[in-house]
């Protein structure tokens, strides 16, 4: 997969922007950084965007900025030029997928059918924008369609919102998602960047489904594990579990058999995505323990942070 997909898949979502005044650029792209959310897809629905595009590159390099709306190879041209890290189109239009492919420009068309996916699968495309998302049937269509082509995964938009981001983001071939609700056209007319600010970082936090999973306490021995799971069981009526490593009492209890990574234990935190997650905190100058990762199905499911907090050591847990 090209580099840039990726980088939006670690973001997970992408700011949908129609923009009337190419001036407003750089004050959108602060508002989204800001947010925590370092990505925007340009919309040519204007006659502002080829300006805004080359604005946002020029001043703010450290926001991924895409184009939305191609509809022909002379505006992917354009887009290109200014500056555009990769390409989006409403439909499957096959001149403007292979002008991007010939210029090695990462293109996600949009798709709405079986037909359309098999047509990106044959230009060797990994990622497509699933288009409309909420008028083709949503994530349950979305589930159908998707079930035949295990290699390609998905971006959907139109529809999409705060209330079935997570839900869209729990699929597992679903790359990112595509929204308008973020950076409204009448928002930024109205230079309401703190309004874009707030939605970003709730769509964010939405994306990546932070919660605590558990707390896991250090023990000497697999006596005093036990021993203290028992305690809980008893005052509190937790049903206990005993695994080869440790010891739960209830869900939120772990003891561990022996002294393991932190001073005193570890906090689990879940998440939407573990991968997600990773490039999240990096952004925030936190990394991870790769030799703690732990794998199923070629996949991460827990890996720990590289700091503690107050003695206990933090790892990720997938949902």
């Amino acid at each position: 997969m090209h580099e840039t997909l990726k980088k939006l898949g670690e973001i997970g979502v992408i700011p949908v922007v129609k923009i009337e005044k190419a001036s407003d650029a750089v004050n959108l792209g602060k508002a989204l950084l800001a947010g925590e959310l370092p990505v925007t897809e340009i919309t040519f629905r204007t006659a502002a965007a080829e300006e805004a595009i080359r604005n946002l590159v020029r001043h703010l390099p450290e926001l991924l900025v895409g184009a939305g709306t191609i509809l022909t190879v002379e505006q992917a041209k354009i887009a290109i030029a200014a500056g555009a890290k990769f390409i989006v189109t409403p439909g499957y239009n096959p001149k403007v997928v292979d002008y991007c492919i010939s210029e090695k420009v990462p293109i996600t068309p949009g798709i709405s059918s079986p037909s359309e996916i098999e047509m990106a699968l044959e230009r060797g495309l990994d990622v497509v924008k699933f288009f409309p998302a909420g008028a083709s049937g949503g994530l349950d269509f979305l589930k159908a369609i998707a079930a035949p082509y295990g290699s390609i995964r998905f971006v959907p938009t139109g529809g999409v919102d705060p209330s079935n981001l997570r839900e869209y983001l729990s699929f597992n071939r679903v790359h990112a998602v595509g929204g308008t609700w973020i950076a409204r056209e009448a928002t930024i007319s109205a230079g309401n960047f703190a309004e874009i600010t707030q939605l970003a970082r709730e769509a964010v936090s939405l994306s990546l489904g932070f919660e605590q999973a558990h707390v896991g306490i250090n023990g000497e021995n697999p006596q005093t594990a036990a021993a203290s799971a028992e305690m809980f069981s008893h005052l509190f009526s937790f049903a206990t579990r005993d695994g080869t490593s440790s010891i739960f009492a209830g869900t939120g209890l772990e003891f561990m058999k022996t002294p393991y990574i932190g001073t005193h234990g570890h906090l689990a935190i879940s998440t939407l995505s573990i991968p997600r997650a990773e490039a999240y905190l990096k952004r925030k100058g936190v990394g991870v323990r790769p030799e703690t990762a732990k794998e199923k199905d070629g996949k991460t499911i827990a890996i720990y942070l590289d700091r503690e907090v107050a003695g206990f050591a933090i790892h990720l847990l997938q949902k």
